[in-house]
């Protein structure tokens, strides 16, 4: 794909935007990207392909957190704008004070797994590490940011106020696939704070969450509370409680939960972080 090209077709505003961002990577003599195959890292991925070429490198995180289907994402990110990509190998799992699951766990994954990309980025010649945090996510409990500071890695996007709403008109309008991927927040996000990640929890929340998305649902978390299930969807599909009743008590019963909940809220991002407030 000749971004280029698609960068011509831009409407005004959003053109300003892009050369914003590619100015930010021409003045870096190479960059690293922290690519989770969400949108935010993604348009960095193309910016900076677009302004270094092959001195840019997007590397990408797999662990038994994160769905195998984020991998796919990435990989075919790079494949259809044909930027260097790899994958590292990574278990969080082997992180006790990750698996205790303390309110700052993320900031304890996000330490881990940069470092590992600092390291690799040390000893291949890349000088900057840039990730993708974006304005609007400073509205959330965000303890993975300690760990950006600290670190000293680069937030373009956030440097640059671009807001959700913007990164993904950009990629809409150059042509690429990843534009609409919902958030996939990596599954240890489904555990209540001090309950710990267990390779078990995650193949129950990973497993349920595919079969709702199977009957219908768009958006969905499936919060894991030991014997307890508490299911979040959009309010909007509410109704689909209602039709699929039974066959959502068997499935959840099944997998070993004992009671089988829907919280009445409905879908809110970073609701077990409001035990925080």
């Amino acid at each position: 794909m000749n971004l280029s090209e698609m960068a011509q077709t831009l409407p005004q505003e959003l053109l300003a935007r892009w050369n914003l961002l590619l100015d930010y990577f021409k003045n870096q003599p190479s960059a690293l990207v922290a690519f989770s195959g969400g949108v935010d890292s993604a348009l960095l991925c193309a910016a900076a392909y677009a302004a270094l070429g092959d001195r840019m490198l997007a590397l990408t995180i797999h662990s038994p957190v994160e769905s195998a289907e984020s991998i796919e994402v990435a990989m075919a990110h790079a494949a259809q704008i044909g930027f260097r990509h790899l994958v590292i190998e990574y278990n969080d799992l082997e992180n006790p004070r990750f698996v205790a699951n303390p309110p700052e766990r993320c900031y304890i994954c996000k330490i881990a797994r940069f470092e590992k990309m600092i390291e690799y980025g040390k000893r291949e010649g890349f000088e900057t590490l840039v990730e993708g945090t974006n304005a609007d996510d400073m509205d959330d409990y965000r303890p993975g940011r300690k760990a950006v500071l600290e670190l000293g890695i680069q937030s373009p996007l956030l440097e640059l106020g671009f807001s959700k709403t913007e990164i993904r008109a950009l990629l809409k309008a150059l042509g690429l696939t990843i534009w609409d991927r919902p958030s996939a927040p990596c599954f240890a996000t489904r555990f209540p704070y001090g309950a710990p990640v267990t390779q078990e929890g995650l193949q129950q929340i990973i497993t349920g969450e595919a079969f709702m998305r199977d009957l219908g649902f768009d958006t969905v978390r499936v919060r894991h509370h030991g014997e307890t299930v508490k299911l979040e969807v959009d309010a909007a599909q509410f109704e689909g409680y209602i039709t699929h009743r039974l066959q959502i008590l068997e499935f959840f019963t099944t997998l070993g939960f004992k009671y089988i909940t829907a919280d009445l809220a409905g879908y809110r991002r970073g609701s077990l972080n409001e035990v925080l407030k």
